[in-house]
């Protein structure tokens, strides 16, 4: 539904999107990461025709955006990060001047109801939009969004100034979009992608640096399997305890104490959770367990450690990359989980980056 190939944009010698390349297709719900300065706004504007490409081209359903911006804009509805509203109009005026403005054909009157019970704003429709809290200011540019039931909805920061209970109905009304329309999301808020997008698509320095579905990264995210424990007692019968213990296939002691507790990491099989074992059978052998932690990872650990690493030189990469590698299987600390991941998205990008540059070819 929404094709760019090779989209830079340049002002002056600065380069802020940088020949990317991307396909979201109909139906899907894409979250559009990465930190300030990224190039996301810049992309996004690019996209809804607010912006002109340097080079490259935007594809909406077909449409170049850029030799027919009337007919690409039929197709897309946009929430910008500050709504577009017009503070001297009620709600519904401001709802029937988009309605004329994008020429909609639905029924005015059913047509506008429905958005209003979608959006929720129902109540407020007679109200001058400069009295409404900014929860309201923000539904109201959804909704403007919605008139005209575009194929494509793009939100830039949706949930912006929203209360928890609009939260939740924000993104519970984006999964219920996203089952008819394609929606690009970008947002800073990850649990946010987590929760309502089918893929994470994350820029840095004008790049794409990951591009991989969600499910994928979350189930790399909770699949670890890997506990920090604190023992009191001799190393050696510790480890002998913790090697006993049935699906625990590796066990390290760690050099931190607390007091006469050593800390070990305890790797388990896939499926196995050993902890009521491990409880019990430290206790049968009088070895005090006073701490049990799981080392994982979250969504926040692997943006950040995929936006440091496409920020560091390649020669100090391969550098890294040779001082982690060893002959045999260690235990791995929740850092470097977090940075095999981030270094397998980024992987990734540069393959797909690869295949779409030999299909142009």
């Amino acid at each position: 539904m929404i094709k760019i190939q090779h989209l830079t944009k340049n002002y002056g010698t600065n380069c802020a999107v940088d020949d990317i390349s991307c396909e979201i297709g109909r139906g899907e719900t894409v979250g559009f990461l990465g930190p300030n300065g990224a190039g996301k706004s810049t992309t996004m504007n690019i996209l809804t025709g607010y912006l002109s490409a340097s080079a490259g081209r935007v594809l909406i359903d077909g449409i170049d955006i850029l030799s027919d911006p009337i007919g690409a804009k039929k197709l897309i509805g946009y929430l910008p990060e500050q709504p577009p509203v017009y503070f001297d109009m009620t709600v519904d005026e401001y709802l029937n001047f988009n309605y004329d403005l994008k020429g909609c054909t639905f029924d005015r009157k059913a047509h506008l109801n429905e958005i209003c019970e979608v959006t929720r704003i129902g109540d407020v429709r007679r109200r001058l939009i400069k009295n409404l809290s900014k929860g309201y200011r923000q539904r109201v540019g959804v909704a403007q969004a919605l008139i005209g039931n575009p194929p494509v909805i793009i939100f830039d920061e949706p949930t912006v100034g929203l209360d928890p209970k609009q939260i939740i109905e924000m993104r519970s009304l984006i999964r219920t979009l996203g089952k008819k329309h394609t929606v690009l999301i970008s947002t800073h808020i990850l649990q946010e992608v987590q929760a309502v997008c089918d893929r994470i698509v994350i820029i840095n320095k004008g790049k794409i640096v990951a591009d991989e579905k969600t499910e994928n990264i979350t189930r790399a995210v909770e699949s670890n399997k890997r506990y920090s424990l604190k023992v009191c007692g001799n190393q050696r019968e510790v480890l002998d305890a913790l090697k006993s213990v049935p699906g625990i296939c590796l066990a390290e002691a760690q050099t931190s104490k607390d007091g006469d507790a050593q800390t070990y990491i305890i790797e388990c099989e896939s499926g196995a959770d050993v902890r009521k074992k491990l409880f019990f059978t430290l206790a049968q052998r009088n070895l005090a367990m006073i701490g049990l932690e799981a080392v994982g990872m979250n969504l926040e650990d692997v943006f950040i450690s995929v936006v440091e690493q496409t920020e560091q030189a390649k020669a100090a990469e391969k550098t890294r990359y040779a001082r982690n590698t060893t002959k045999k299987r260690e235990l791995k600390t929740r850092e470097t989980l977090t940075k095999e991941l981030a270094e397998d998205l980024i992987k990734n990008a540069e393959e797909q980056r690869a295949r779409s540059d030999d299909e142009d070819n």
